[in-house]
């Protein structure tokens, strides 16, 4: 669509009985641009997989004046409202003049891609990170033990940052914990590959999870804005 960055998104089931990630973008009438949401589903059974398309689509059509921590509380009500246990983590970035404002919970990640190099955005909402933020001990089980998630957060608890950069990555763990920084870096070095590849890759070298990916190519967000929405005379 003119006026918005070119964004390519890509998932894989992998070996898993089933692919419980979820994305969803929105645009509302009138938003500053797109409003992109990637949610993993916490298990491998129904309601993780339905948990996560709920809460991916109530978080991007959340209003961009909310802001994204509105749009993870946004996501909760959601999958409260849907009953049962079925819980998901969740990334989600909204565009504004100067770039995206990120909130998360759990370890989906964000990274900005200024055009050679990812620089992670968000930090990992896991037992592992906490011990290895203590320098504390922690085994590699509870890299996959998260401390937050889309049912259970509380509003405190929610991760936020923004980035300048008009290039964006989300993408479930199956993809992060399985590629190296340098790896993602030589994928989207060529963004006709983009998301596709770096799914592909994760499930090639052995990835056990599903793998899903969002790549927001380099654009100027500031200027799409404006020429989208031109400052009042």
């Amino acid at each position: 669509m003119a006026g918005y960055p070119r964004w390519h998104t890509a998932s894989e089931q992998g070996p898993r009985e089933r692919n419980a990630d979820a994305v969803s973008a929105y645009a509302a009438a009138g938003a500053r641009g797109i409003t992109f949401a990637l949610a993993d589903g916490v298990g491998d059974d129904p309601g993780a997989g339905r948990a996560a398309q709920v809460a991916a689509a109530a978080a991007a059509r959340t209003p961009v004046e909310f802001g994204p921590a509105k749009a993870i509380l946004a996501a909760q009500h959601a999958v409260h409202r849907l009953g049962g246990t079925g819980d998901a983590v969740l990334v989600v970035a909204m565009p504004f003049a100067g770039g995206y404002r990120i909130a998360w919970v759990g370890d989906a990640r964000a990274y900005a891609w200024d055009g050679s190099m990812i620089h992670k955005l968000t930090q990992d909402h896991t037992m592992a990170e906490y011990f290895r933020s203590r320098h504390q001990p922690y085994s590699p089980r509870m890299e996959h033990l998260v401390t937050t998630s889309v049912r259970t957060t509380k509003p405190e608890e929610i991760g936020t940052t923004e980035t300048s950069s008009g290039g964006l990555l989300l993408t479930s763990d199956g993809v992060h914990k399985v590629l190296t920084p340098a790896t993602i870096d030589e994928i989207l070095a060529d963004p006709a590959r983009g998301a596709s590849a770096l799914v592909a890759t994760a499930i090639a070298l052995g990835g056990r999870d599903n793998a899903t990916a969002l790549f927001v190519e380099p654009a100027d967000v500031a200027t799409l804005v404006t020429e989208r929405f031109p400052a009042a005379a």
